[in-house]
């Protein structure tokens, strides 16, 4: 059984996007591995939450993680900053990590790029914490998508450095986590990219039926095939990218049939099922979470019991750390 690592940042609901890149997939892991998965509300930080938000932000993650199916019998499931050992470790990594190669992450360029009146010192360290987060539970596996692959390598060169430095073999190389097959990308609805909360192009898995049905039909089309086996433009695509996702293979087929014919006038049909198989899929998710959302008693039993699980391991790692670093009690 191996370890595996994952968090979110509660920075709004889930949608499509992460149900499919993620959290079906968590849901295999949790069966067969030790799993961690926390909400980083640490991590918010550097983008300056509001303060009135910041908890509604993590109720709703964490209930919309137990409502697709996510066990905390199975999984640890608990907030990053009820884990203080994380940010200890994350102060001794520092001292790993040199500036000129954390000024080269591409993240932290892009972020700089896009928010230059934001530069602070935790987006600046961002791997860093990540890496703390790693780890503290000497993880062996972390389900990473490309955007954050530099970030797992920074964790192993930290993790690598540690153990020259100190001359051990303590902590693992932490690799990608590989799924039993490639994973599916959601397009967003507007025709650009993956579906993303910065985007506004998504479908979250709390919106009720009237709202899926507005969005699906806004999404970007045009007046049909040219011809008959002609290629769809990439908006075309990601429509029938959606549909593979919630549909049946039945329901696919009779679309990519008329696409192939060249017939026309049949898209406002394809929004409707795809509307139709949208809302099949969330409307017991979105059920699960209203229940969920305003139980406090179990939200706190699921986090209480989320953290001791994640400290027993910390407490034991932290104090292996300080240890080989050379810090002894009296």
């Amino acid at each position: 059984m191996s370890i595996v690592v994952s968090g979110v940042r509660p920075t709004g609901n889930l949608h499509l996007g992460n149900y499919y890149g993620a959290i079906t997939n968590f849901l295999k892991m949790q069966e067969r591995n030790e799993c961690y998965f926390f909400i980083a509300d640490l991590h918010s930080l550097t983008t300056h939450p509001d303060p009135k938000m910041l908890h509604t932000n993590v109720r709703n993650i964490l209930s919309e993680y137990l409502a697709c199916g996510i066990d905390p019998e199975k999984a640890a499931i608990y907030m990053q900053s009820d884990i203080p050992e994380i940010v200890q470790l994350y102060l001794l990594l520092n001292m790993l990590a040199p500036i000129a190669e954390l000024k080269k992450t591409v993240s932290f360029k892009d972020k700089i790029r896009k928010n230059p009146e934001n530069i602070n010192a935790g987006l600046f360290t961002y791997p860093v914490l990540m890496a703390a987060d790693i780890l503290i539970f000497n993880a062996n596996y972390v389900p990473v998508g490309k955007d954050q692959e530099q970030h797992l390598e920074l964790t192993r060169n930290y993790a690598s450095r540690f153990n020259h430095r100190y001359n051990v073999n303590y902590f693992n190389q932490p690799t990608a986590y590989i799924f039993d097959k490639e994973l599916i990308e959601i397009p967003g609805l507007n025709g650009s990219g993956k579906m993303g909360k910065s985007e506004s192009n998504c479908i979250y898995l709390v919106d009720n039926p009237q709202i899926i049905e507005k969005k699906v039909r806004s999404a970007l089309t045009d007046n049909g095939p040219v011809g008959e086996n002609t290629p769809k433009p990439d908006y075309i695509e990601n429509l029938f990218t959606l549909l593979r996702a919630v549909s049946t293979p039945e329901v696919v087929s009779y679309y990519e049939n008329l696409w192939i014919v060249g017939a026309t006038k049949w898209y406002s049909n394809l929004k409707k099922q795809l509307a139709e198989d949208i809302i099949k899929l969330t409307i017991p998710i979105r059920q699960r979470v209203n229940d969920i959302r305003n139980d406090d008693t179990y939200l706190r039993k699921v986090t209480q019991e989320g953290a001791e699980k994640a400290k027993e391991t910390a407490r034991k790692t932290l104090k292996e750390v300080k240890q080989l670093m050379g810090f002894k009690s009296f």
